[in-house]
């Protein structure tokens, strides 16, 4: 005979795994590092000026290299994006927010393969993503499913 669970029974084991994530030193670290880039002036001044050069920017890309102040607005934003990926508090973030993906994710693919192992799961990574069958099984069997 087998066992069922309930819906209700896969919700609490879901808040279960949702509150074992946020009590992980991953999350916290992630929660860290963003309160300490929101409290960086600095970072926030920087962050606020690449926001608004962004705006700039899409307007200059519906009109492309026709657009007379293509280059010297494409030359900013690329100025403004490497100063705010320089700030020591953005960095930091963003290496906490990668940590944390990759939890997410190496939990949704362990949770994927408990359910089938041909469940294909978005790694966040390109290269890895590319190598599953992403085209289905009717692509040709490239992905070794029959």
């Amino acid at each position: 005979m087998l066992a069922t669970i309930s819906t209700l029974e896969l919700i609490d084991e879901a808040s279960e795994l949702g509150q074992a994530v946020i009590q992980s030193d991953i999350y916290q670290e992630y929660i860290i590092a963003k309160k300490e880039m929101q409290d960086d002036l600095d970072a926030q001044k920087r962050i606020a000026k690449f926001n608004q050069l962004k705006e700039q920017y899409e307007e200059v890309q519906r009109f492309g290299r026709y657009h007379p102040d293509y280059d010297k607005v494409s030359t900013n934003i690329r100025q403004a994006k490497r100063e705010v990926d320089l700030t020591e508090t953005v960095s930091l973030f963003k290496k906490a927010e990668r940590d944390l993906e990759s939890l997410l994710n190496e939990i949704c693919e362990i949770i994927a393969k408990s359910v089938s192992q041909t469940i294909k799961v978005p790694t966040g990574n390109p290269f890895f993503d590319n190598m599953s069958c992403s085209g289905g099984c009717s692509s040709g069997g490239g992905c070794g499913c029959s």
